[in-house]
């Protein structure tokens, strides 16, 4: 992420788990794009005459290239008692105006105990950020599908490696040359269907770490096991 996520909570008790439900599913977003511009998590209990529940509302903006800005609001259930003024946050820089300076803070570690009122607000952070990555595969899949590129530009490889644990591998093309991609580049979601030998169309570009693939798309055609024998006999020509 290019800059820290920001964080303001009003009249929100700052609890361990409400620190953990928020970092982790930050975390997440990270793990479905590694390009995010920005984060911001605007979490607060609106005060309102005769409520007995906490009328919780959260609202998530994530900003990526080239997208419109990914923004999901939730409401708590108590909050669809309260008037409508207060119910729905319309803009950040509506937002920014509700919360009060002093009780506007960046997220801290607290000790507070848990009790039955944080169960409303233990499901709408779920929910929410549930929603939010949901809305960013959605934009970022749509994103990589509106790649305009030469249709002599896209190639096919086999693959030849998978490092499952650092979300990365790499491709093997008819001159034998690697090409290294990254789980982000894999279209419709195929990461876990990708093996050694199995065979890709992909986008060529020169990259950080050299040539890499832009974009890997999972190929399933008869030709996939007459190019993984051509790959292993340029490896055992070159061996000698």
């Amino acid at each position: 992420m290019k800059v820290p996520p920001e964080i303001v909570l009003k009249n929100v008790p700052v609890t361990p788990l409400v620190d953990k439900l928020i970092s982790r599913g930050i975390s997440k977003f990270e793990k479905v794009y590694d390009r995010i511009i920005s984060v911001r998590i605007a979490l607060e209990r609106a005060q309102a005459r005769r409520q007995t529940s906490n009328p919780y509302r959260l609202r998530i903006d994530i900003r990526i290239p080239d997208r419109a800005d990914i923004v999901v609001t939730r409401l708590s259930q108590a909050s669809r008692k309260v008037p409508a003024g207060l119910a729905r946050i319309k803009t950040p820089s509506d937002l920014e105006n509700e919360l009060e300076p002093e009780s506007s803070l960046s997220i801290k570690r607290g000790s507070a105990p848990k009790n039955k009122r944080d169960e409303p607000l233990t499901r709408l952070i779920t929910q929410a950020f549930d929603s939010a990555r949901r809305e960013l595969e959605k934009a970022v899949d749509k994103q990589r599908h509106e790649v305009k590129t030469p249709a002599q530009s896209r190639s096919e490889a086999l693959v030849n490696q998978i490092f499952r644990g650092q979300d990365y591998g790499f491709l093997r093309d008819l001159d034998g040359q690697a090409i290294y991609f990254h789980k982000n580049s894999v279209l419709h979601r195929h990461w876990e269907k990708l093996e050694p030998g199995v065979m890709v169309r992909y986008t060529p570009e020169l990259g950080e770490k050299g040539l890499q693939a832009s974009t890997v798309e999972l190929v399933d055609k008869p030709g996939a096991l007459e190019m993984h024998n051509r790959l292993h006999d340029l490896s055992v020509i070159s061996e000698i």
